[in-house]
């Protein structure tokens, strides 16, 4: 499959502020991939309401999502980039595909469960979460999905969809995808050592102001070990995010500091800060200039859905035919 057969997608939700464990484990491959074949990247706001009921602030999140990823280095003539709301088509799957989904599928969704036992109310979105995640993938004929490891069964789900949907109605018409994991980017830790999750309050967003972004850098937390003993940079949180942002001689160096004595762990955020202001100087220059002209990144939203419509109507129409869907009107 060469690069103009490839479809790549993916999409991530306008929920808060877009932190480095979304830019690491999520956004640097996006910005990658869209060298590497026909790239479609949306935000998901349709998802972002099984969780957030809030109108003005999902409407904030959504521009800054757009807002952040145009800074990193999206671009929007090599990627189509839009809201997910902006494809009505999406939800018209959706609908069609939960009518051939057994209950019992969406029960063995090891993402609800957690969710479930965390504590989470329920609601039918987020039940079906997965249906609408495949309809997303199915309409324009994605090929690979870049996705975390939590999202592997989600993927699965999305494969058994299109293969019940192909063999129900006897032909081709839903292409199965394969999902795209990055197994070298280990669990990026929040401040305080748990996964970095804006559900638990330990985040360092990407774009922050500058003593907000210090004043939880000098929280991140550490061991009781004293200034002068030595330590274990393999075992620290300090020293796991400072290896994201770090080439090779830099964690040497520091990981040297660390095992010598003598070398606080507040020595090691200031390092950090330093590389995490260091690494996203050029994109944070570039952030202030858009949100300067905030039509630039609407007019990249309105033309990614143009684009993300005429594509997904292409696979909708045989099956609406097939289906027996009538519909008098074009979109």
């Amino acid at each position: 499959m060469n690069k103009q057969d490839t479809i790549i997608l993916s999409g991530i939700q306008p929920s808060g502020k877009l932190h480095i464990g979304n830019y690491f484990g999520a956004i640097r491959q996006h910005i990658a991939m869209q060298e590497q074949g026909d790239a479609y990247y949306f935000i998901a706001n349709y998802h972002s309401l099984t969780s957030l009921k809030n109108g003005e602030a999902l409407k904030q999140f959504t521009f800054e999502v757009a807002l952040d990823y145009l800074a990193l280095g999206l671009d929007p003539e090599k990627a189509t980039f839009f809201a997910q709301s902006d494809v009505p088509q999406v939800t018209e799957l959706a609908w069609i595909l939960g009518s051939l989904t057994p209950v019992s599928l969406m029960e063995k969704g090891v993402s609800y469960k957690d969710k479930v036992a965390a504590g989470l109310h329920p609601n039918i979105g987020l039940f079906t979460y997965p249906i609408l995640q495949a309809a997303d993938i199915l309409i324009y004929h994605s090929n690979i999905v870049p996705v975390g490891e939590d999202q592997k069964q989600n993927i699965e789900i999305c494969r058994d969809l299109a293969s019940k949907f192909n063999h129900t109605f006897g032909g081709d018409f839903l292409v199965e995808p394969e999902e795209f994991i990055v197994k070298s980017v280990a669990t990026v830790p929040g401040t305080d050592g748990q996964k970095m999750s804006k559900s638990y309050d330990n985040t360092l967003p990407i774009f922050d102001e500058a003593k907000s972004r210090k004043k939880k850098v000098m929280s991140i937390l550490t061991d009781s070990t004293p200034l002068e003993e030595p330590k274990d940079p393999d075992s620290d949180n300090v020293f796991a995010l400072i290896s994201l942002f770090a080439d090779e001689t830099q964690k040497e160096e520091i990981a040297a500091k660390y095992r010598a004595g003598g070398y606080g762990y507040g020595h090691a955020k200031k390092e950090l800060l330093s590389l995490m202001n260091d690494y996203f100087h050029e994109a944070t220059e570039r952030r202030v200039k858009l949100q300067e002209n905030p039509s630039i990144v609407y007019d990249v939203l309105r033309e990614g859905g143009k684009h993300a419509r005429i594509q997904a109507e292409k696979v909708m129409q045989p099956i609406r035919e097939v289906t027996g869907i009538h519909r008098s009107f074009n979109i």
